[in-house]
């Protein structure tokens, strides 16, 4: 963890300390741990861990498109079986929500956060044996950067400006402006650590990490398979001998998994399906607060949603309470157009509420041009918990506003690859992050790769910067403020419902307090987790 209180150079005309570095980055993951519990642990927290076993995760969101490499990971399948079982990062998220260091034994902050020394855990080894090295944390961070990369972390990594070995154990990020956060960042499951090629660049295709697990099968969109790493430098970990995390998409089908116990865990509960599962004496179920988000997203440069009044049209004419009420059975907290979660540190709620106003969606329609409007919306079973009854709602709400829906069904498979940015409105479920910047970043910054509606407002870029490293907290909650009201008043995102992760686990799997930032207790279940039986 950060530590020292020697005070440096600032930015923004004001001196940071390292001690105030680590008081914002504490404020942060205490913020954070709001939405990082678990409401029905049933008879996990009574057990103590066990070891041994093979357990099977039921996840959704594979596809036939996925690879080892860590730039292309869009989905749950990638950030468990692959991010979290066979790799590790620098940092990790704990289910507190605080940032702790992994491969890094330590991190350190100077120069106003422009400056940052994360040492390497010394005796630290690859699957196949090989050191550790500041060589192979360069490769897997650069491989994020510069121009010939569409990762998703390539926006977040823009405020890289070098990262160079620092001497035989260490690495040293030099920053373009102060990052009070970037521990955080560096926990993205786009970043795990994986081996240098000898003659440069990422060697992802070693099927190697430093991981709890070493990866004996990989079949895309279907299932990898895992075995226990016995040299992992956490002791005692993990408690399970093996895992495998299949890919099914069809809710039925994973239900019906799940009590045949062909999987211990299945992810996304179909919510129509909760008191069914309630029911059954060997199952039990996790809600655990998230700060993800379900949307429908207008690409803000292409017509007609290039126009304010039209993307205003469609946020009146959508009743996120009657989507609650029949898609999610009140489980869901309202969405008002502000990706942050409620749980979120500097969390705000932009006003006036996005109610349902059949009136003001035609007062919008008729200011954009237009008496009515036709436009198409794709969406898949797996884009969102509940897209497609959720999208069929929207189409007869917004009927009435003069604005004809037409849904258009695409394929769960290649959906991320094929339609997700691409098609100018479309369907999407998001993770929470574990910080404002990061989320802001990552999905609404201009020209981020992951920018789903391609959303570009200077004065959000310019707010974006300079909160970055602000310490002061109020100021930094002001900035932020600012950012959530310019994303609600002129953004692309019809954020809709927040929602819990709501997962059904076997009564044979042990677990403690489980991370909401991302699914599967922030993608580390195969190494926290263990069975009873």
């Amino acid at each position: 963890m950060p530590k020292g209180n020697k005070r440096s150079a600032g930015f923004q005309s004001s001196q940071i300390s390292r001690r105030e570095l680590l008081a914002s980055v504490a404020a942060s993951a205490a913020l954070a741990s709001v939405g990082s519990v678990l409401l029905k642990p049933g008879h996990a927290n009574a057990a103590e861990p066990t070891k041994g076993g093979f357990m099977k995760f039921g996840v959704g969101g594979g596809s036939q498109s996925d690879t080892l490499d860590p730039a292309t990971w869009p989905s749950t399948f990638a950030l468990a079986a692959l991010g979290g079982s066979m790799c590790n990062n620098l940092t990790e998220i704990l289910p507190d929500g605080s940032v702790v260091p992994d491969l890094a034994e330590s991190f350190e902050p100077s120069e106003g956060a422009t400056k940052w020394v994360f040492k390497l855990r010394k005796g630290s080894t690859f699957h196949n044996g090989k050191d550790v090295t500041p060589a192979d944390i360069i490769a897997s961070v650069r491989h994020h950067m510069g121009e010939g990369t569409n990762s998703g972390a390539k926006a977040m990594l823009a405020q890289v400006g070098s990262v160079e070995a620092d001497g035989k154990d260490a690495v040293t990020f030099e920053l373009k402006s102060g990052v009070a956060d970037f521990p955080y960042l560096l926990s993205d499951f786009h970043l795990p650590i994986m081996p240098a090629k000898a003659e440069g660049g990422l060697d992802w295709t070693a099927k190697v990490g430093t991981g709890p697990f070493l990866l004996e099968q990989f079949e895309p969109g279907v299932s990898a398979k895992l075995k226990r790493n016995p040299n992992y430098y956490k002791e005692g970990k993990p408690y399970l001998d093996e895992v495998e995390f299949m890919v099914i998409a069809d809710a039925v089908a994973l239900t019906n998994a799940l009590v045949t116990d062909e999987v211990q865990f299945m992810e996304g509960v179909d919510i129509k399906t909760l008191n069914m599962l309630k029911r059954n004496p060997d199952i039990a179920l996790q809600l655990v607060p998230s700060a993800g988000h379900d949307s429908f997203d207008m690409n803000t440069q292409v017509a007609p949603f290039d126009n304010k009044d039209v993307r205003l049209a469609l946020k009146y004419a959508i009743n996120r309470e009657e989507i609650i009420e029949k898609i999610f059975f009140g489980t869901a907290k309202l969405g008002n157009d502000n990706p942050l979660g409620p749980s979120m540190p500097f969390a705000v709620d932009p006003q006036p509420q996005h109610a349902y106003n059949i009136e003001k969606a035609k007062e919008h329609l008729k200011k954009a041009g237009y008496e009515t409007l036709k436009i198409d919306l794709s969406v898949a079973p797996s884009s969102a918990t509940g897209a497609v009854e959720a999208a069929s709602l929207f189409k007869e709400q917004a009927a009435k506003a003069g604005i004809e829906i037409n849904l258009v069904l695409e394929a769960n498979d290649g959906y991320w690859d094929k339609v997700w940015l691409k098609k100018p409105f479309a369907s999407a479920e998001y993770f929470g992050r574990a910080t404002a910047d990061w989320l802001f970043t990552q999905f609404y910054q201009t020209g981020a790769d992951w920018n789903p509606t391609h959303f570009s407002n200077k004065r959000f870029d310019e707010l974006l910067v300079a909160a970055r490293g602000e310490t002061d907290q109020a100021k930094r909650g002001s900035q932020y403020a600012e950012m959530q009201q310019i994303l609600h008043d002129e953004g692309g995102a019809i954020v809709y419902a927040f929602l819990n992760y709501t997962n059904a686990v076997s009564k044979k799997v042990g677990f403690n307090k489980v991370g909401g930032v991302f699914p599967l207790d922030n993608g580390r279940a195969s190494e926290r987790w263990w069975l009873t039986a």
